[in-house]
């Protein structure tokens, strides 16, 4: 799922003519400096966070899940911080939508580059969890680098024709739609296209398995490993994090994985979450609480949300 969408966003005059209103704001934006749009959205998260807003309860309940050993206080300090960086990542988004692509190339920084470069000529998935600067890192890669990308039709027209325009105005992608399937990314990865891939969100039962995410039970899908070992793909993470202000933000590459895939598909996705959980750690108010990531529930098991 997208920062800017949710399920049962429904296709109508009004939403349209709202979508339409809404970008409008973002491209005057657009052209302020960093710094002033980082201020601006900070704003317009705390004035979200404020609101009875669904998603507020859903992120206290995933930091409750989560870090039980914090305070009532300490939670809701991070969910305040989390409603900052989404509206403002979401903000910024009008820079990577229309400004000049040396605009774009300054917004993120790249560091750890020679990870990525150590693997040679091998098939590589970028890992990219969903931390609020996971499009900000990957329309900043589309801006050098051709890629495959997974892409899944929007409901709201409008956001669809804005997210293929975001994706596609510098380095066109190979784009394989969820309808596709996994085969095409597969052929791809083995024509040399890196593959930015996402898989740390609950998509229900199918191909997933309950591995824990900082000690709860997560479904989690396989593909990781599944990719990795169809393609025979180098695990390369690529995650982005959002900076101070004007400093914008900086897309960092890991070391390549060792022995992954193992013959342990469930060791694999523990792998995986291990690895996020590390990085959530580190920026905790930047992880994408709004998702109901523990919305499968095992059998026996009553709902979360």
């Amino acid at each position: 799922m997208d920062l800017y969408t949710s399920p049962g966003f429904r296709h109508s005059a009004g939403v349209l003519m709202l979508t339409r209103l809404g970008l409008a704001v973002i491209w005057l934006l657009h052209f302020l400096p960093l710094g002033v749009l980082a201020a601006i959205g900070r704003g317009v998260g705390l004035l979200l966070c404020l609101l009875p807003f669904e998603r507020r309860r859903v992120a206290l309940t995933n930091l409750r899940l989560c870090f039980p050993q914090w305070s009532d206080a300490e939670r809701a300090h991070v969910v305040r911080r989390h409603f900052q960086a989404v509206a403002r990542s979401f903000i910024e988004h009008g820079i990577l939508w229309w400004s000049p692509r040396e605009r774009v190339l300054r917004l993120v920084h790249i560091e750890g580059l020679q990870h990525w470069q150590a693997v040679g000529n091998r098939p590589v998935i970028w890992l990219a969890p969903h931390f609020v600067g996971l499009d900000m890192g990957g329309v900043r890669l589309s801006a050098e680098y051709r890629a495959v990308s997974v892409y899944s039709r929007q409901k709201n027209s409008v956001f669809d024709a804005i997210l293929y325009h975001g994706r596609t105005r510098f380095v066109m992608p190979e784009l394989v739609s969820r309808q596709e399937g996994m085969r095409a990314v597969v052929k791809a990865m083995r024509r040399g296209r890196p593959f930015y891939y996402l898989p740390d969100m609950d998509f229900g039962g199918r191909d997933s398995i309950f591995v824990p995410f900082f000690g709860v039970p997560a479904a989690t899908i396989t593909g990781l490993a599944r990719l990795a070992r169809l393609a025979g793909a180098a695990v390369v993470p690529a995650v982005t994090r959002q900076l101070p202000g004007a400093q914008g933000y900086e897309l960092r590459f890991y070391p390549a994985w060792s022995e992954f895939p193992s013959h342990d598909e469930e060791a694999d996705t523990r792998r995986m979450n291990e690895f996020i959980e590390q990085r959530v750690l580190e920026m905790p108010e930047q992880y994408y609480w709004v998702h109901k990531r523990f919305k499968t529930r095992p059998a026996g098991e009553s709902k979360i949300y």
